[in-house]
């Protein structure tokens, strides 16, 4: 499959699992009506706990972006891409908060602050940087969320 679990990051295995499935359906890597695969499965895929995969997946049941599906498994239920995709952004938009209060309070300038921002898209390959040169990026496969502060959820 496409998880990756990162035991050093500090954040919960389950809740990397909650993520990453949500960051798949909000990328359409998981559509809905796909089926997910099952909690023995990807536990023994991620060399996890099978009890962390079902937590995970009880989670994403509460949430609305997983369905069961009698007889079958568990299902991505409709309408999840989109509030997927919202809390996607929302994540986002709260890292690059904490990232823009931190350049403030270390006084960085803000034209070096946008030529970093600049910079960082065009080495991570974003679709919509464009190098100083004015030409575009390279496109890749985006990359799993990642996570190395301690206590977000």
């Amino acid at each position: 499959m496409f998880f990756q679990i990162d035991f050093s990051n500090g954040l919960a295995i389950y809740e990397q699992v909650v993520r990453q499935v949500k960051f798949a359906v909000a990328g359409n890597v998981l559509r809905p009506g796909e089926l997910v695969p099952s909690v023995r499965e990807l536990a023994r895929e991620l060399a996890i706990n099978p009890n962390t995969v079902a937590k995970a997946y009880r989670d994403l049941q509460n949430q609305g972006v997983l369905q069961s599906v009698r007889g079958t498994g568990l299902a991505v239920a409709e309408g999840a891409p989109q509030r997927c995709r919202q809390e996607r952004i929302e994540m986002i938009r709260d890292r690059l908060r904490q990232v823009l209060v931190e350049a403030r309070q270390s006084r960085l300038d803000p034209d070096e602050l946008s030529r970093l921002v600049a910079e960082e898209l065009a080495a991570t390959g974003s679709p919509s940087a464009e190098d100083s040169a004015g030409s575009s990026v390279e496109r890749q496969a985006p990359e799993q969320p990642q996570n190395t502060e301690q206590g977000e959820a």
